[in-house]
């Protein structure tokens, strides 16, 4: 059990819980801000997370539900006050209703998390601010206490598994949803040089090339919500093209962004696709959320082999761009 002592200050209305590790911080950190890392020790035990939207910048959003023994959710979220990379974050915590909206009927929290420096590895020092000693005293009740020291019961596991989150991995893709599928890849440079080279044609031009072999014929890129983008590819001989095409919903640069997609030509609904970068250790991880209209569309575009196509242009990205800058 990695926590150390446990402070409750009913007259200041904060409760202070100290926990060590025998790694180092910026391990610690990367646990925190992967949606892979957190999810895996963020409930208490026997209710695990899944995070739909973790999005680890000033602004920035998260919208998880735990899903109980039962089949039963309990859905929260975190809005980013605050964030000193891989020093601090400070959140607004608050429970949510089943779409992942705030639950006004219920009390939010203030939380600061501290990740410092100790000769034996890390510690994290997490401060919860209360609005009244009524809203302690409720959440005490509802057994807050409980559910984090048990879910950080569960920390050591996740951060003595370096190889499930390692730069080295291929795209990975997780079933969050009967509907919704998050890609996943540690990719080596900085956040703003992926963001780049996600909106610069000439960038573009040179990683996401589509099937070995073929050829990138029309990039027209979208930089701001409410504009249209459109890829093409075609064969070595300029014939059996496709495109996509989509808007952009939602920008926040360089860490953020919401886009439609369809195929040209072909009948079906758009796709929604949240596209998160976080600076890691080891790079930049994108977080690529897709939900799709039905289970059967989600079945039938991952059986295209989209995640070894996304590999392949991810990899190519860090050899013939990034590692070039």
């Amino acid at each position: 059990m990695p926590i150390t002592s446990v402070d409750k200050d009913l007259e200041n209305l904060t409760m202070t819980i100290v926990a060590d590790f025998p790694v180092p911080v910026r391990r610690l950190w990367d646990a925190y801000v992967d949606p892979r890392q957190i999810e895996k020790f963020w409930g208490p035990e026997g209710w695990p997370a899944t995070f739909i939207r973790h999005e680890v910048h000033p602004g920035g959003r998260s919208r998880y539900y735990m899903t109980g023994p039962e089949g039963e959710r309990s859905h929260g979220w975190w809005e980013f006050l605050s964030v000193e990379e891989g020093k601090s974050f400070e959140v607004a915590d608050g429970f949510a209703d089943e779409n992942g909206e705030p639950n006004p009927a219920m009390p939010t929290m203030r939380m600061i998390f501290r990740f410092e420096e100790t000769e034996s590895g890390s510690r994290l020092v997490t401060t919860t601010y209360f609005n009244s000693l009524e809203e302690l005293e409720q959440l005490l009740g509802m057994g807050m206490e409980e559910g984090l020291r048990s879910a950080m019961g569960q920390i050591d596991d996740v951060l003595a598994d370096l190889t499930s989150f390692a730069a080295a991995r291929a795209t990975e893709a997780q079933l969050l949803s009967d509907t919704q599928v998050r890609i996943s890849r540690t990719i080596r440079g900085s956040v703003q040089q992926v963001w780049d080279a996600h909106h610069d044609p000439e960038q573009l031009k040179r990683w996401l090339l589509g099937p070995a072999g073929w050829q990138f014929t029309d990039c027209q890129v979208a930089n701001a919500a409410g504009q249209t983008y459109r890829y093409a590819w075609a064969d070595a001989n300029g014939e059996n093209g496709f495109a996509l095409t989509g808007e952009v919903v939602e920008s926040q640069p360089p860490y953020r962004e919401v886009t439609t997609e369809s195929m040209e030509d072909v009948e079906g609904p758009a796709t929604l696709n949240e596209q998160t970068l976080t600076p890691v250790d080891d790079g930049t991880l994108l977080s690529l959320v897709i939900t799709y209209d039905s289970k059967e569309q989600r079945d039938a575009i991952l059986a295209t082999g989209m995640t070894d196509g996304m590999e392949a242009s991810y990899a190519r990205l860090e050899s013939a761009v990034l590692a070039a800058v």
